[in-house]
Parts: C-alpha cells; structure tokens; sequence
C-alpha cells in the first residue's frame, strides 16, 4: 500500500477553511483585496480592506480545543513570517501606502458537525 501523503489532503482542506473565514469576515463588512498571497518571505492567507484599513488575515483551523484554540498556534515564529510577507506586498503594491494596516488572526474549530470563529483583531500586539 503506498504511503499516504499529508500534503494531498492538507491544501484543499486548508484552502475549505479560508473560504469559510472569508465568507465569515466579508459578513462582517470586510472586502477581499487577495487570497492566498505568496512570496519567499511566507504566505498571507487573506488580505482584506475595512474602511481605510488594509487588514492581513492568518487563518488557523483546529478540530478540537484539548491542546489549545486555534488562534493560539499562532506563534511569533508565524507572525514574524506574516509581517515579512506583509511588507512584501506594500512594496509591491504602492497605492495601499496611505492606509493603515493591522493583522487579525480567524481561528476555526470544528464542534460536532458545527464550525466556530474566533476573530482577533489586532492579533499581533
């Protein structure tokens, strides 16, 4: 029997997820600027706008609390990785210069059949 590959069912299920917290943050008044950005700094999961404020959005999904909430896993290793990426699209994308920024972190958890969100505004102060 061949091994089994995490990666195989980690990105679609990552990427359920993101959409979830997406539709959740859109209902909440926010508007998407880009998903999934990339560059060799890391990766931003969500980059949002609210009003005057660009917002970059690290997603967490955990299926149980036992071991901590979701929002917790975001260590300073991740959030200095999200800053790098996060100064990588500023300055790559100019026009957003005049605007504030902020990172909010949306942790995910699944309850029986039922997810939950928590979101954190301002997640990295």
């Amino acid at each position: 029997m061949p091994a089994l590959n995490p990666r195989k069912w980690l990105v679609p299920k990552g990427l359920h997820f993101e959409s979830l917290a997406l539709r959740y943050l859109q209902k909440q008044g926010l508007r998407l600027v880009t998903k999934n950005y990339r560059c060799a700094a890391g990766e931003i999961d969500l980059i949002m706008m609210h009003k005057r404020t660009l917002i970059f959005v690290e997603v967490r999904f955990r299926e149980a609390e036992d071991f901590g909430s979701a929002i917790e896993t975001v260590d300073r290793r991740k959030q200095l990785k999200v800053r790098r990426a996060a100064q990588h699209y500023l300055l790559r994308h100019k026009t957003y210069d005049s605007l504030q920024c902020r990172f909010d972190v949306v942790g995910i958890t699944k309850k029986n059949s039922d997810v939950q969100f928590s979101w954190l505004p301002n997640a990295f102060e």
